[in-house]
């Protein structure tokens, strides 16, 4: 069992939000088209993305008929921090000349289960960015032995697939039970603040990232409080698809009305090495949107999990269960 307080329930709100969804999909036409070769470099064991340049990209200025534009790659089903590059951005260019290697440090084996998803965006100083299109390959049949495989070439630039694709592909579920404990201390003066707690039982299905390897943990951030102090996570559990976790964390602070502010996330990694890889996860919450008055992107419940939450808040001291599906997240960004 761990404990904490989240730190919004000590009257101090820090909520940014990164994403690897994050940006405008449907504001500019896609068009153009990017020159890239990839590479594996087997005596470093590196896949080299090799970014040489666009053209006739859509102008996200189009009184001035201009772009910032730069190309970002992940290896799917990765989308995670760590599994993303991207190149410098090139200043008011429709035509942009990158001339740079993206490098990944993976085993060629691994590369079988994975696709290259590369895309252009338009940097946006101020607002978010613009989508200008995207390329996908998939690694699973590609012949790295060929020699026209490793010469650059021209692709033309796709409307966004990824999003819809990741979402609808199987990521395993999470089996668990949440308790609403309005007051730990029943007649303590002052009256104690509540708890929630979460029993992280276990997790079926999970997907493999490489080969045949896994070694899985679950982290809890009660969000909008995205600090350090507050993300609790269980043990690592390896060589299974199916961990059996048995976690429970404890969060007080809580009063009744905070229920309808807060989210539980949950997400599920896989650590290898040094890096952590995002698997699936979960957010449990009334999905409303908005918290402490203010519009939040991770306020995105399924229908599932907003009934859990439900459930929960109207069943106090009582363990409420269920299995839910792990899905893609927009992932909060630690503060400090």
């Amino acid at each position: 069992m761990s404990k904490s307080v989240p730190a919004f329930l000590q009257d101090e709100v820090s909520g940014s939000v990164m994403s690897v969804y994050s940006g405008d999909f449907g504001n500019l036409e896609v068009k153009g088209s990017v020159q890239f070769a990839v590479d594996y470099v087997e005596s470093l064991r590196e896949l080299h993305v090799f970014v040489a340049q666009c053209k006739d990209l859509a102008a996200a200025d189009a009184k001035k008929q201009r772009s910032d534009p730069y190309v970002k790659t992940y290896l799917l089903p990765d989308k995670g921090k760590m599994g993303k590059k991207k190149t410098l951005v090139v200043k008011k260019s429709l035509n942009p000349v990158y001339n740079e290697i993206l490098r990944y440090k993976v085993e060629r084996q691994v590369l079988k289960t994975q696709k290259l998803n590369l895309s252009v965006w338009h940097r946006d100083t101020f607002k978010r960015n613009s989508f200008l299109g995207e390329v996908e390959l998939d690694l699973e049949t590609w012949d790295w032995d060929s020699k026209q495989n490793k010469q650059l070439k021209w692709y033309p630039l796709k409307r966004k697939t990824a999003p819809v694709a990741l979402e609808t592909e199987n990521r395993g579920e999470m089996k668990l039970a949440l308790q609403y404990v309005p007051e730990p201390n029943p007649g303590k003066k002052p009256p104690t603040t509540g708890e929630v707690h979460i029993w992280v039982k276990e997790c079926l299905d999970l997907p493999l990232l490489r080969g045949s390897h896994l070694n899985s943990f679950v982290k809890c951030t009660i969000l909008p409080d995205t600090s350090r102090k507050s993300r609790q996570k269980t043990r690592a559990v390896g060589k299974t698809t199916n961990p059996i976790f048995n976690h429970t964390m404890v969060y007080d602070g809580f009063r009744p009305e905070d229920l309808m502010e807060a989210c539980v996330e949950l997400t599920v990694w896989d650590h290898y090495k040094l890096t952590n890889q995002f698997l699936g996860g979960l957010r449990i919450g009334f999905g409303t949107g908005k918290s402490y008055g203010t519009e939040v992107d991770w306020m995105d419940s399924t229908s599932e999990e907003v009934a859990l939450w439900e459930k929960m808040a109207n069943s106090p001291n009582t363990w409420v269960e269920a299995t839910l599906p792990l899905r893609m997240l927009l992932i909060a960004k630690i503060s400090k």
